[in-house]
């Protein structure tokens, strides 16, 4: 039995896979599987994910459904169903955990509490200095002085975002603030997310269903939200934001409307 099922969300980008994957041999915490929701990434990115497999210390389940638009929550569904642990890690294939990531989530585990962290929003340049060779030689996290220069004098942010604090005064300190589900650095038990029938698959637009959609059902389902600010630590990899759609607001004020935690747009239709 694994402690920890991590489901992290991908289509294509196989190179920044490949740092997700050093960042998870990293990791301090080491009985967990990688579950990889996979929205209908292309051939290349398949070859290269069955060429590297044999040589990664951890198991992989990859789940591919074919690519017909955005369908990131009905793939999510369907590695949640396939978790071998009763404890679920949600990644994006673009977040490279810190090594103390995993462990963290697992010690703050508890019924009825969904976790999250932050992530630092890494520059362009920071971004391209990067290879699986060196995050696994700990650079993130070595090399504080770069990320803060960078973030005062070049665009990488929410830098403060990258330290890893140890101390319990200071965690307690930093996480008085109730902060908002982030969709790529949450973890929470699968019996909690089927409580809501887990993601509602009519979002076809990334942002708001894979987070505000289900902290929001959660919170209607008696779940509380703790944040692990400074605790689970991530390192966003560059690239272009994208905008939230209005099809997805509209969906999102009528769940609002609705009040219904368990949707019926879920794993069980």
């Amino acid at each position: 039995m694994f402690q920890i099922s991590v489901i992290i969300s991908v289509y294509n980008r196989f190179d920044y896979l490949q740092l997700v994957f050093a960042g998870l041999e990293r990791q301090s915490l080491l009985n967990f599987e990688v579950i990889l929701a996979d929205d209908g990434s292309d051939n290349q990115f398949v070859d290269g994910l069955n060429n590297i497999i044999p040589s990664l210390p951890f198991h992989i389940n990859h789940i591919w459904h074919e690519d017909k638009g955005f369908r990131k929550n009905k793939i999510l569904n369907k590695a949640v169903v396939a978790a071998n642990s009763d404890h679920l890690v949600f990644m994006d294939g673009d977040c490279v955990p810190h090594s103390e990531f995993l462990n963290e989530h697992f010690k703050y585990r508890k019924k009825n509490i969904c976790l999250t962290g932050r992530r630092v929003n890494l520059s362009e340049k920071i971004t391209r200095r990067l290879s699986p060779g060196i995050v696994k030689k700990g650079y993130l996290e070595n090399q504080t002085m770069h990320l803060i220069f960078d973030g005062l004098f070049g665009k990488s942010a929410y830098v403060e975002k990258g330290f890893y604090v140890e101390s319990k005064f200071l965690r307690n300190l930093l996480n008085r603030k109730i902060r908002g589900l982030l969709g790529c650095n949450f973890s929470i038990y699968k019996e909690d997310l089927l409580q809501i029938n887990g993601f509602d698959e009519r979002y076809e637009a990334p942002s708001i269903g894979e987070d505000s959609d289900i902290q929001y059902r959660l919170e209607l389902a008696g779940t509380k939200i703790k944040s692990l600010n400074n605790i689970a630590v991530q390192y966003h990899l560059y690239h272009k934001l994208q905008e939230r759609l209005q099809v997805n607001l509209d969906l999102f004020n009528k769940i609002k409307e609705e009040k219904l935690a368990f949707t019926p747009y879920g794993i069980k239709k």
